[in-house]
């Protein structure tokens, strides 16, 4: 679970607040399923991201199985500031998984925007925007049951047809405490439709704690319209920082010593091959040929990637 942690104290020093009040946007790498993962998070923190959330892990099977723990979490002295993501639905399992990460983490975030069936089917996800009485007793139950007051306890989201309803489960959110939303802009129908980075807007000038917008978010450029439109204290990316690592730090596609540097922290980390070889498949889609991609994306083992990209790069 904990891969050369050092001194929990210096984890608790982190304080993710600060980011938002530092006075700049705050850059933010996304919760996705297989891939935000600790090389991963070591690679975009190089390359200028702020913060960087964990996959989504579902806390009654982190609380229940030491397995389970440590096949879903690992970190490190300079994993920080790291928000873990967490689906639950009741207020009590989401406190116990929070107690467990806290001396490892800097805080943790509900997850009510996760729109695939088997979530919603289990009670996580995207359905809890419709239960806005137990999203704020679990904030609450965090807020009051973990200690350390420097620890985050934040909630992403998506938005309801009725604008109306998004803004009444933020406030509630917000009474309870919780220290940030995320919204992604679209409903829980909505998948590749345009995002409602207006509605996002309503919601920051609703509140008076800090929102990040979400959503359809794949360059630098972006970034800084989408802050301009919705006035968000922070932006989260997550295929956009797949397809290119180096994003935050203003670069256009991915550039070689990004690509290198995977290489050299994967190997470091012991990355699974296919987690190691999809994740250059994404940071090589724009700079790379059909052809190239036909030979590539079929290789088979780490020398044979390691040899491709020494004949062909001389990475």
């Amino acid at each position: 679970m904990i891969d050369d942690i050092g001194e929990t104290e210096e984890c608790r020093l982190k304080d993710p607040m600060d980011l938002f009040h530092s006075g700049q946007v705050v850059k933010i790498c996304a919760p996705m399923v297989r891939y935000s993962k600790l090389a991963f998070r070591t690679l975009v923190r190089k390359y200028s991201c702020d913060l960087c959330y964990t996959p989504m892990i579902v806390a009654a099977d982190f609380v229940r199985s030491a397995k389970a723990r440590d096949s879903e979490f690992t970190t490190n002295k300079g994993d920080h500031p790291l928000i873990v993501q967490f689906a639950a639905k009741e207020a009590q399992v989401l406190c116990d998984a929070a107690r467990i990460i806290c001396p490892f983490a800097d805080g943790i975030d509900l997850n009510c925007g996760c729109p695939q069936r088997w979530a919603i089917s289990e009670g996580y996800g995207a359905c809890l925007i419709n239960k806005p009485e137990l999203v704020k007793d679990m904030v609450r139950h965090v807020r009051n049951q973990i200690d350390n007051p420097k620890f985050s306890v934040s909630i992403k989201i998506r938005i309801h047809e009725d604008l109306k309803r998004t803004v009444d489960l933020c406030q509630k959110a917000e009474a309870a405490g919780v220290s940030w939303i995320t919204v992604h802009g679209r409903s829980i129908e909505e998948r590749h439709q345009p995002v409602h980075y207006d509605a996002i807007k309503i919601i920051k000038q609703s509140m008076s704690i800090p929102i990040v917008a979400n959503g359809d978010i794949k360059t630098l450029k972006d970034a800084e319209n989408v802050h301009h439109l919705t006035e968000a204290d922070g932006i989260m990316v997550a295929r956009g920082l797949l397809a290119n690592p180096a994003m935050f730090a203003g670069y256009e596609e991915t550039p070689f010593q990004c690509i290198q540097d995977w290489v050299d922290i994967a190997l470091e980390h012991g990355t699974p091959f296919t987690c190691f070889h999809h994740h250059l498949m994404y940071m090589m889609e724009r700079i790379t040929s059909k052809q190239e991609k036909k030979v590539f994306n079929v290789l088979s083992s780490t020398s044979a990637v390691l040899d491709y990209l020494n004949d062909h790069y001389g990475l």
